[in-house]
């Protein structure tokens, strides 16, 4: 019998109560003055202001903020302090998160405070991120088939397991070990990825004995064949579109062999990417390495120059990279077996951070399904009798 069934046995054998959670804590709504932007400030005495954008999916804690606001401004907003939660209602819909600072919260947050009698915060956290309880927040939401904004209200409402605290304090365990694995391996896969950034930019560093021709000169650069969804029946050739993933799959294919792409328009225009399978271009460009020039070394150069392409961008609600955007970039070419000792170098690199069959990725994506898979099933308590 393992640590947790034991308190679970001599702690709660009857099963745990529930409680509606606005019988457990205090739920408000943030508020936003307006118009924000003449609270904006850079003032020592800025209140720091809390963004859903300061923060990614999967982080627990809030512990920075890119912007303050003026004490003004703050008298017109909701003020939370370190340990409340708050709780998104919109974008980043019924994400949890523990603040390690202190600011004001605008109308897209709701803040959650007074829990200490009844729940550790880890424990909240690992409760109101599950399965469970992020489906019942969408659907207690959703009204016609369209997510609304999650009210107050609504959260109020949900009704909440209140394990004995040290039943959380276990949970809290076992599901932090998992998180910190995941943790782990995120640390190594980023420090792998600005080790192979480093090493990528090394070797596609020359001197002015290697000459450099512009890519219009030394590739084939093709536009993209205009299509419809419906207008090509489904299949499993990649449509190459405007995004990193392809939009659809069809049943015929416009390039064929080793190509690169760059996405034509959208929020990822410029976007470089490598096949070598049949594809379809659609909303994006073709490029195709001329004799004396290997399609992959090309590749890992214009890769390494991603942030050049993604600055050709014109278009205002669209932006748009054309191929006269690039096509007069230039572009070292050494001789074909030094890309090819390049190109073999940065191909194992590459392996070990993108693999998704084998590497650091797939590692993370298995550590964390791993971590929902339990986090689930311990959180599924039995209602007291």
């Amino acid at each position: 019998m393992s640590r947790l069934d034991r308190l679970i046995q001599e702690l709660c054998p009857n099963g745990v109560e529930y409680r509606t959670f606005g019988e457990l804590a205090t739920i408000v709504r943030g508020a936003s003055p307006r118009p924000i932007n003449k609270f904006i400030t850079t003032a020592d005495d800025g209140v720091n202001w809390i963004k859903i954008g300061d923060v990614k999916q999967g982080n627990k804690y809030i512990t920075t903020t890119a912007e303050k606001i003026t004490q003004a401004g703050a008298k017109k907003s909701r003020f939370v302090k370190e340990g409340d939660f708050i709780l998104s209602n919109s974008m980043s819909f019924g994400r949890p998160y523990i603040l390690k600072t202190r600011g004001c919260i605008h109308d897209g947050w709701l803040a959650i405070s007074d829990i200490e009698d009844y729940f550790i915060p880890d424990f909240l956290y690992h409760l109101l991120n599950s399965n469970q309880y992020q489906k019942m927040m969408r659907k207690k939401a959703s009204f016609g088939g369209a997510v609304q904004n999650l009210n107050a209200e609504i959260v109020r409402e949900l009704e909440l397991p209140v394990p004995p605290l040290p039943v959380q304090r276990e949970i809290v365990r076992i599901l932090d070990n998992f998180t910190e694995l995941t943790a782990e391996l995120t640390a190594e896969l980023t420090a792998r990825e600005k080790q192979y950034e480093y090493y990528r930019n090394m070797l596609l560093t020359f001197g002015d004995e290697v000459p450099r021709l512009k890519l219009g000169e030394i590739s084939i650069m093709q536009r993209g064949t205009s299509v419809t969804k419906k207008s090509v029946k489904a299949g499993s050739i990649p449509v190459i579109s405007g995004g990193r993933e392809p939009a659809y799959h069809c049943n015929l294919n416009n390039r064929d062999g080793e190509t690169i792409t760059v996405a034509g328009s959208g929020a990822g225009a410029g976007y470089v990417q490598y096949w070598k399978i049949p594809i379809f271009v659609c909303d994006a460009f073709s490029i195709k390495a001329n004799a004396g020039l290997s399609t992959k070394y090309l590749y890992y150069v214009l890769t390494n120059i991603q942030e050049q392409i993604y600055a050709t961008k014109k278009g205002g609600g669209v932006p748009h990279v054309h191929i006269s955007s690039i096509e007069n970039f230039k572009i070292p070419v050494p001789p074909l077996e030094e890309q090819s000792r390049i190109v073999a170098i940065l191909d194992r690199f590459e392996a070990l951070c993108n693999d998704l069959a084998g590497g650091l990725p797939a590692e993370i994506a298995a550590r964390q399904k791993q971590y929902e898979y339990y986090r689930d099933k311990l959180l599924a308590f039995q209602p007291a009798e």
